[in-house]
């Protein structure tokens, strides 16, 4: 199994929710990653490319198993900080 995924990390649970919102009131998910994410991926729109299990830290990687293509995460809590997850494929 390996899914390609793109997302949005911020510090802040606040503009995380915020961010949250306003992506499903129409806002563009890559733009705002563009504009708020912490992460280095931040340049290409939040797209983290493709990856296996053990790749990332278990409480993302459980939520990018439940996931169907196309669809955002609730705002998910890890170490790094506060993440959207947006999964664009995946291959069993």
């Amino acid at each position: 199994m390996e899914w390609r995924v793109s997302h949005i990390l911020v510090k802040d649970k606040r503009l995380a929710d915020d961010l949250l919102r306003r992506i499903k009131q129409g806002a563009q998910f890559e733009a705002l990653a563009r504009e708020h994410s912490t992460c280095p991926s931040k340049s290409k729109g939040g797209d983290l490319g493709w990856f296996g299990p053990g790749k990332m830290v278990s409480a993302f990687e459980a939520v990018c198993k439940r996931l169907s293509p196309g669809s955002l995460s609730d705002v998910v809590s890890t170490s790094f900080g506060y993440h959207l997850i947006k999964l664009t494929g995946r291959k069993d």
